[in-house]
């Protein structure tokens, strides 16, 4: 491909992304990859500068983009050499008209804007949500012996983490193929150490998914204990048993949930757990490094259905909690009203909770809890908090 159809193949991808985003539709990664399939004549170079280009023109945009062409504009706005690409050539997009629009540039759509700085995030904070993420690993402390890299990494605040490159190809890396290493954000792992799993205990993973963070607490407890890892999502759940063995961990359990009727599915744990983690689902502000597209997708209503949900969960998390066991609570958003907000709406309804300080290496109070973000801590963005029952 030449670089003109380069730059008119990134309009065509930025198009189905921009529907895709209205209509709730795929992912970009999905519809980059769903585009090439057919395009057999694009070779390696060519998908990755697609690529990039796509990922540079959605973290340009703020607002929803009218089309993909007003993106690419945007793009090329302050890029001559790209601006040069739009001649009108055979594959090539056509010169811009005199007064045709760029996209609109910003962190977000302006309300979304709005509610960051409202929780205390100034264009700097907002500006490194967009940033490329990093590749963490967290080193799998029940294999530890076989985790033998061939490149150490950098080491990140997380006990065990690593950081390397982000194309690293990491899961081509024996000691991967092993279970000695898993993926993980070094914010991801902080979240988990608030947990403070013991060996011995029961801990139910309430909003398991994957698996990840399971794997995680499993391994701070040296397999020793109980774990019970739940979700809604039977697909995702399922993934979890084939990476346990891998990792070597035989402690964890699951359990499908059906959505309104948790309390009832787990009522064998009421009062049982010594730790509930509930990493409950939120708008993923604090994941746009790995998804930037998705700020478009979302809405104030839907922000507000999700503050609901999670403190639907917190109340179930609260009655599998026995006295003096804890609550973690964990979002990967950097709303005030899914995350420190959360937790006051919280302990003013349940008097029978404290929140415990916690003291991570990394991260800054914010209300009862701590806040990770990638401009402050070079990680994704988290809230956690750690409640105790009286």
């Amino acid at each position: 491909m030449t670089p003109q159809a380069r730059v008119q193949a990134a309009i065509e991808v930025l198009d189905a992304i921009i529907a895709a985003a209205r209509s709730r539709g795929a992912p970009a990664d999905r519809i980059l990859s769903d585009w090439f399939r057919p395009r057999r004549f694009a070779g390696s170079g060519d998908r990755r500068s697609v690529r990039e280009l796509v990922y540079a023109a959605i973290r340009r945009c703020g607002e929803v983009p009218p089309s993909g062409r007003a993106a690419m504009l945007l793009l090329a706005k302050d890029d001559p050499a790209l601006a040069s690409l739009f001649d009108g050539s055979r594959h090539a997009p056509e010169p811009r008209e005199p007064g045709e629009p760029f996209a609109a540039a910003g962190a977000a759509p302006a309300w979304l804007e709005q509610a960051l700085e409202k929780s205390g995030l100034d264009a700097n904070e907002q500006s490194a949500l967009l940033g490329r993420a990093p590749l963490d690993i967290r080193i799998n402390a029940l294999k530890a012996a076989e985790a033998l890299l061939p490149e150490p990494g950098e080491p990140v605040a997380a006990l065990h983490g690593r950081r390397f490159a982000p194309a690293t190809p990491v899961e081509q890396w024996p000691a991967y193929q092993a279970g000695a290493i898993e993926v993980q954000d070094a914010g991801s792992q902080l979240v988990c150490e608030a947990v403070a799993a013991r060996p011995g205990e029961a801990v139910v993973d309430l909003c398991a998914g994957a698996g990840g963070k399971t794997l995680a607490l499993a391994a701070a407890m040296n397999d020793q204990g109980r774990i019970l890892a739940c979700d809604a999502d039977r697909a995702r759940l399922s993934r979890l048993a084939p990476r346990a063995a891998r990792a070597g961990v035989t402690i964890a359990e699951t359990r499908l949930l059906d959505p309104g009727r948790e309390a009832a599915a787990l009522a064998d744990w009421t009062g049982v757990a010594d730790a509930v983690l509930v990493d409950a689902p939120c708008s993923g502000t604090g994941t746009w490094r790995r998804n930037p597209e998705a700020r478009w997708r979302l809405s104030e209503s839907e922000v507000a259905r999700l503050a609901a949900l999670q403190a639907r969960l917190m109340d179930v998390a609260s009655g599998l909690v026995r006295p003096g066991g804890r609550l973690v609570y964990v979002v990967c958003s950097l709303l005030d009203a899914e995350g420190a907000g959360q937790v006051d709406t919280f302990l003013a309804g349940h008097p029978g909770w404290r929140a415990e300080p916690l003291h991570l290496p990394a991260g800054r109070p914010r209300g009862h809890g701590i806040r990770l973000t990638p401009a402050h801590d070079a990680t994704d963005g988290f809230f956690v908090a750690r409640l105790v029952r009286l």
